[in-house]
């Protein structure tokens, strides 16, 4: 069965009564051609189901309706913590909008970051977005090489991106906000031995949460303070060195919701009563988590999937030409303290 040949611009023109030059400015987008024309023409693409070819539409729009996201983790943590999904839905829901298509690209070792340099460098896509970034991670730099237009998802911690924020554009969340109100809340109910369990520590995301406990109870005892990775395994490895430190404590701040949860585990095996002997509270909200802990966490919502939709967004208005220049380079979303069971 021979297959169906697919319709070409040429074929649309006829249908449209118009000429190729005009169903090609059409299909590209150009806004120059009275609406009465555009009309048909896209009436008859729509009849003959007529498909552009995004190679040759590229070549005369030097866009190429695609973009990287770039997750700075291997795949067995991108697909096993719901902060990516969330921020992945965000970042589709505005690029299939606008109909661009979204890349992954993630990154485990040396070898994945020459790949991910190569391939932003080969002008496959418009731009990049880029988050869960370690402070000694090379990426920054193997963007710069590859001069493409780049969001970042969280505040960048490198020393010169705060020097040039149109260099480094960002979207985040109040972090350190939000932290300082989790540790009032708990001080608020009387609470007077909080420990923190910190995210790793070469995040931004996680000093700035640390700095938050910090502001609210000073130059507190390093002994109160695990670090952990944001995985509910840190979360207990952390929770089991505060309980034989300070088996005194009353209450955990967890910098997600993850580590909040491993911490749970641990106080329960303890005999550890939530929030009677111990009040929780975790940070991100991400209500899988969040909602079917027990008790349910009381945690610091930030909005992950509006953050990965603001960081596409952001991207998308200057490849689009929007004019930007007198908005800020960067987002701060701020966050709420979501009150549940365990504080």
């Amino acid at each position: 069965m021979t297959e169906e040949p697919r319709p070409t611009l040429e074929a649309v023109a006829a249908r449209a009564g118009v000429s190729r030059a005009t169903v090609s400015r059409v299909v590209n987008g150009d806004p120059g051609v009275r609406e009465t024309l555009a009309e048909r023409v896209r009436h008859a693409v729509d009849e003959l189901g007529y498909v552009p070819n995004r190679a040759a539409r590229s070549l005369v729009t030097r866009r190429h309706d695609a973009v990287a996201v770039v997750i700075a983790e291997p795949e067995t943590r991108v697909f096993a913590d719901p902060f990516f999904a969330l921020q992945l839905r965000g970042i589709s829901k505005e690029l299939t909008a606008r109909d661009v298509q979204l890349v992954l690209l993630l990154t485990e070792g040396r070898d994945d970051h020459e790949r991910v340099g190569r391939y932003l460098a080969g002008g496959h896509v418009d731009g990049a977005l880029v988050f869960s970034l370690h402070l000694d991670d090379p990426l920054p730099g193997i963007i710069r090489c590859a001069a493409v237009p780049t969001v970042f998802g969280g505040r960048p911690g490198w020393p010169d991106a705060a020097a040039d924020e149109r260099a480094a554009p960002y979207v985040d969340c109040d972090n350190r906000g939000g932290a300082r109100e989790a540790v009032r809340h708990l001080v608020g109910l009387g609470r007077g031995r909080v420990v923190h369990i910190t995210g790793p520590l070469d995040q931004t995301s996680a000093v700035d949460r640390l700095d938050g406990y910090r502001d609210v109870l000073g130059d507190v005892d390093p002994c109160l303070i695990a670090e952990g990775d944001f995985t509910p395994a840190g979360g207990e490895r952390a929770m089991r060195e505060l309980l034989d430190r300070a088996p005194e404590l009353d209450a955990v701040f967890a910098a997600n919701d993850l580590s909040a949860s491993g911490a749970l585990r641990v106080l329960r095996e303890r005999g550890r009563r939530v929030p009677d002997d111990v009040a929780v509270v975790g940070f991100d909200d991400m209500l899988p988590v969040a909602e079917q802990a027990d008790p349910p966490l009381t945690t610091v919502r930030q909005d992950i999937e509006e953050m990965g939709r603001l960081m596409a967004r952001m991207l998308l208005r200057g490849r689009d030409g929007e004019d930007v220049a007198c908005e800020p380079a960067n987002v701060v979303l701020p966050t709420a303290l979501v009150r549940r069971a365990s504080a």
